[in-house]
């Protein structure tokens, strides 16, 4: 499994199927908080596991962060089938 699915996988078992969604300056407030090594990107989407939740944001670019951002096809909160 490649490393960031493995940790997208990992993540998933330790979250809820509730998403929480920010504003900008709150999200990027909440990765200071969080320190998550990876920031996940699909479309116009962030995000990040952080106390059993999916924390999200519309309105940051890649650039804005200094944590390794991984870049997805697709984000579900969908049952796993291929």
């Amino acid at each position: 499994m490649a490393y960031g699915a493995e940790s997208a996988a990992i993540a998933a078992q330790h979250t809820s199927s509730y998403r929480v969604k920010f504003e900008r300056n709150e999200f990027l407030e909440l990765v200071q908080i969080a320190q998550p090594q990876i920031i996940y990107h699909v479309r116009r989407m962030h995000f990040f596991a952080y106390d059993g939740f999916v924390m999200y944001t519309f309105e940051c670019e890649s650039e804005d962060f200094s944590q390794k951002v991984m870049h997805a096809i697709e984000f579900s909160n969908m049952a796993w089938r291929e």
